[in-house]
């Protein structure tokens, strides 16, 4: 069986909610009936047939072609299958997401891994605002799973991260792992400003000391027995984090004093 395609007609500028079009919601159906179901447009429902030429067969394995930087929701509440989206994908990508994988060859928007509990999302390129982060308004972000960035991410990176892993091979920008809960953060690139503010738990790991607050202390070089576990659960991320070498040894940074300081920001030696 062929994987069932969503292929763009000409991407509308109005903003489409791909939220429905997953392997749970579309299991059993063809691809006639899948161009039938309604779908918003611009807050306005529209048969999926207007929007996507449907083909395929397989409900497990989903595909994106064409310019899908205004398709959000891509993946939400998924919990089984696959979804490889060709081009770019719009905001909350794999939004409360409790399972399966999502690839993206493109960027994505704002939001991506919101709150997201279980499975994996690859995005090859960029993610905008707030990855991993909670909805507005609701406390906990991203709380299992993990998302691997190969590009850069914008700011709030891990805000509230609750539980998971995420992995950026590129820069992250202001207010990185603001807030977390617990879980992993890495970034292999740069860290932008604010980073760690109001953190409570869990581990940012650097390459580089980013620029931290004044309630950070430092606690010295140490070599970290759980790091080199760490790292091999990397290994299905691929290059570069399968590749890293292995490293026990980093610089310990322990905060935020103000509201607690039981995070840590380790800084590879």
């Amino acid at each position: 069986m062929s994987a069932l395609t969503f292929t763009a007609r000409g991407m509308p500028a109005a903003d489409i909610d791909c939220g429905g079009l997953t392997c749970d919601s579309l299991a059993g159906k063809s691809a006639a009936e899948v161009a039938k179901l309604p779908i918003l447009v611009g807050g306005r429902q529209t048969p999926c047939g207007d929007v996507f030429d449907v083909s395929g067969s397989d409900t497990m394995q989903i595909v994106f072609r064409g310019n899908g930087a205004t398709c959000n929701r891509i993946g939400a509440g998924m919990t089984i299958g696959s979804i490889r989206v060709e081009g770019d994908a719009g905001d909350h990508l794999g939004l409360q997401m409790k399972g399966g994988k999502i690839t993206v060859t493109g960027n994505a928007g704002d939001f991506a891994a919101c709150e997201m509990k279980r499975g994996r999302i690859v995005v090859q390129g960029n993610v905008g605002d707030s990855a991993g982060a909670p909805l507005p308004g609701n406390k906990k972000g991203m709380s299992g799973g993990m998302l691997v960035v190969h590009g850069n991410a914008g700011e709030r990176l891990a805000d509230q991260l609750r539980r998971g892993q995420i992995l950026v091979a590129g820069n992250a920008g202001a207010y990185a792992a603001s807030r977390m809960i617990a879980g992993t953060l890495v970034v292999l690139g740069t860290v932008g400003a604010h980073c760690g503010h109001a953190m409570r738990r869990g581990s940012l790991i650097v390459r580089q000391r980013p620029p931290l607050p004044a309630t950070f202390a430092d606690c010295g070089t140490h070599t970290l027995a759980f790091l080199p576990l760490l790292m091999a659960s990397w290994k299905e991320a691929g290059a570069p984090f399968a590749t890293l070498p292995v490293n026990p040894r980093a610089q310990r940074w322990m905060g935020d004093t103000g509201n607690g300081g039981k995070a840590e920001v380790l800084v590879w030696a």
